[in-house]
């Protein structure tokens, strides 16, 4: 298997999940701040698919930081497997929750003009960045994944 930049056990790969962690943990805090996102079915999706967002990252970053202190290349294709199906599975989810609370912020606030505190819904409009973001270095870690799996 081929090692380059954002392969497990790599600094690149680590930073790759610590970024995701990161934004993950960003837009949960962001949403978790607001008062109504209870009342919308999306908001509640995104913090439940940020939230495996975060475990699965900091659980894969724990490994790449092991692996760096240990100096081991984690290639075992068992294991890129895994991390395959589990970067697409998380991917998925995190598209898709980003799109569904994207698409509510859209039409409730904009479209339909409910928006009368502007505080809240700037939480509600970060909270999608952030979780647009965190699905961005997902897809990246995913492929590459993917790349080093059909490489091996």
């Amino acid at each position: 298997m081929k090692d380059f930049a954002g392969t497990p056990g790599t600094l690149t790969g680590l930073f790759l999940r610590i970024a995701q962690c990161v934004f993950a943990a960003g837009s949960i805090a962001s949403m978790a701040t607001t008062t109504a996102f209870v009342n919308f079915t999306a908001f509640c999706y995104l913090i439940a698919s940020m939230g495996l967002q975060i475990i699965w990252s900091f659980g894969l970053a724990f490994i790449d930081s092991y692996a760096l202190m240990r100096k081991k290349v984690l290639h075992n294709p068992v294991l890129v497997s895994l991390f395959v199906v589990g970067d697409w599975v998380t991917a998925t989810l995190s598209l898709a929750a980003a799109c569904a609370a994207g698409g509510i912020t859209v039409l409730y606030f904009h479209d339909m003009g409910h928006c009368s505190m502007t505080e809240e819904c700037q939480k509600y409009q970060m909270s999608v960045a952030l979780a647009f973001l965190s699905w961005i270095t997902i897809a990246i870690s995913s492929l590459i994944m993917l790349w080093i799996l059909a490489a091996g």
